[in-house]
């Protein structure tokens, strides 16, 4: 058998082709004393380094206009030392909702309380000894369980704890600043994922009234997104991508024209979830989705410094 001939095969000019990647949108190299809008702007215009300036103008543009900025959380961003980079933001009036996981509040409540947290989870669980903190439990079911019954949700509840105990730490704790600034945090919980659910302080019927409270307060938030708001998920592979989507899916049944807004997802992995209920499905009637794999502890201050620059002041 000979080998096929190559002679007869068909061929076009590379100047009438149309190309994907061209110079006019290659990176600049920065120069040194220039500000980071001039980092920002040197990107290159291809894939993420298109796709991150897009996300940032979004949440200037979202702030300018006064729709809402959510960002929904996991407990890692509490974890990698950004509290201080949230609350900054909503300081700035540039994040008006936060959405955490039950694992946020107990980060934050021991931050704000003892500046440290994260226990080692390996050696403690070999004596069951793992999440048995007497502290974090009794004071975090005890708030949930009085704001329950004053109709708050577990964001509200946790962070009128912590400013009630007039915890050392307090400025580090996004629950004690949100709720200062009158911010909503809305915390949105699965029974038994959380170490205060091992403890017999913790009640199911309050947990679960004061998440239920949390969920409408977010859906509530979520149906001022159309014409420009900005909904980010930042470290939730599971928890907070659903909850986004049920919340964005009652607004859209209550009549709630919610599209043509920003979508994103920022995590260290790829993950379904987030991709297919944060990245691709609510945009679908009108708006864009990006996704960001990185680093939390590099990714958030570089977004925030970005938005900061775009609004010009602060």
């Amino acid at each position: 058998m000979e080998p096929i001939s190559l002679d007869a095969v068909k061929t076009y000019s590379l100047w009438d082709r149309v190309s994907k990647v061209e110079t006019s949108k290659f990176a600049v190299p920065h120069v040194k004393g220039q500000g980071f809008s001039a980092f920002i702007e040197k990107l290159p215009g291809i894939l993420k380094g298109k796709d991150f300036p897009a996300l940032i103008d979004a949440i200037v543009s979202a702030h300018h206009a006064k729709k809402p900025v959510i960002f929904g959380m996991g407990a890692h961003v509490i974890k990698c030392g950004l509290s201080p980079i949230i609350i900054d933001l909503m300081g700035k009036g540039v994040i008006t909702t936060i959405a955490l996981n039950g694992a946020g509040i107990i980060h934050d409540f021991e931050t704000a309380i003892a500046g440290t947290t994260s226990e080692d989870v390996a050696s403690s669980l070999t004596d069951g000894s793992f999440g048995m903190a007497k502290e974090t439990a009794e004071e975090i079911n005890g708030a949930i369980i009085t704001g329950a019954a004053k109709g708050w949700g577990v964001g509200k509840s946790v962070g009128e704890r912590i400013c009630s105990l007039q915890a050392s730490y307090q400025d580090y704790s996004i629950l004690a600043s949100a709720f200062k600034m009158e911010i909503p945090v809305t915390v949105h919980v699965a029974i038994g994922t959380d170490i205060i659910h091992q403890h017999p302080s913790a009640s199911g019927a309050a947990i679960g009234e004061a998440s239920m409270i949390d969920f409408r307060l977010l859906a509530n938030q979520i149906k001022d997104m159309g014409n420009g708001g900005v909904f980010v998920n930042i470290g939730s592979s599971v928890i907070l991508p659903e909850v986004f989507l049920k919340a964005l899916n009652v607004c859209r049944n209550l009549g709630h024209e919610v599209k043509d807004f920003t979508t994103a997802n920022m995590d260290m992995n790829n993950h379904y979830r987030p991709w297919t209920n944060v990245v691709t499905r609510p945009v679908l009637a009108g708006g864009s989705g990006y996704s960001f794999i990185g680093h939390h502890e590099l990714m958030i201050p570089l977004l925030a410094a970005g938005i900061i620059e775009g609004i010009g002041y602060g």
